[in-house]
């Protein structure tokens, strides 16, 4: 069964963006969180709105985000008590997101590697897709500062995932994207199962399958320069171990 996005049954609105709301995960982030907020408030202007969502960070980098919007606005901080990994922060930022009226919801990394100044880009190529993603591999998209074993696991994951769910996205590994509100409504979070680098798999999957489109803009990932990355081949490895199962699982409940 071919799902490939440029088959979506519905077609992207063409209306104005709506309000946008960045999902910003974070654990110990303290070196990044003010600089990265900064950066998004500087691309996106005076009427910015972060979430970020900490997994009771020890180094206080959720008080830094507190600090900051109390001092300029903009930014509310969902506090989570301890480390659950990357796809439930994003779910419970996502439902918040969705719940306090956003229209586009952007997901990105706080280390940089996503670069804050790309986000309108991302907002804008909404009006021709559902779902953008911030793509390293389509033309135009590089990586910077990455070790070939690195460069390898992430282009070859994203093919491989790519032809085992038969979809036409290059980068499904990509943790940069903006979703039209009614995207993320669609999927039933409830039934996300992955977390970390199988999340981003798996969520891109779960929209091109319920009938959405996707495009992808070209980025400059960079790896980051300060902060620990939370990134290892096992996490992926795993991830990708549990691709041909998401396949069956998704399309038996679209059924």
């Amino acid at each position: 069964m071919s799902l490939a996005p440029g088959c979506s049954a519905r077609t992207a609105a063409t209306t104005d963006a709506g309000r946008v709301i960045v999902c910003l995960p974070t654990y110990d982030e303290a070196a990044n969180i003010e600089p990265m907020l900064a950066g998004l408030a500087h691309a996106l202007g005076p009427d910015a709105s972060v979430l970020v969502i900490d997994d009771g960070s020890p180094d206080g980098t959720a008080d830094l985000a507190a600090g900051y919007g109390a001092r300029h606005g903009g930014v509310e901080v969902l506090r989570r008590t301890r480390k659950e990994g990357l796809g439930p922060a994003y779910v419970a930022g996502f439902r918040r997101a969705l719940a306090t009226g956003a229209d586009l919801i952007v997901q990105m990394d706080c280390d940089f590697s996503h670069d804050p100044g790309a986000v309108p880009r991302l907002v804008a190529a909404t009006q021709t897709g559902d779902v953008a993603i911030g793509s390293r591999w389509v033309a135009g998209g590089s990586v910077v500062n990455w070790p070939l074993r690195r460069h390898a696991l992430s282009r070859g994951g994203s093919l491989y995932a790519r032809r085992v769910l038969d979809i036409d996205v290059r980068d499904l590994t990509g943790g940069f994207k903006c979703w039209r509100r009614e995207v993320l409504e669609a999927i039933d979070l409830d039934l996300v199962r992955t977390s970390g680098y199988g999340f981003q798999i798996e969520l891109t999957f779960r929209a091109v399958a319920a009938g959405f489109s996707v495009v992808e803009v070209p980025i400059r990932f960079t790896d980051r320069a300060a902060g620990t990355s939370k990134m290892s081949g096992h996490i992926a490895f795993e991830a990708l171990r549990a691709v041909p199962s998401l396949r069956r699982s998704v399309l038996r409940e679209a059924a």
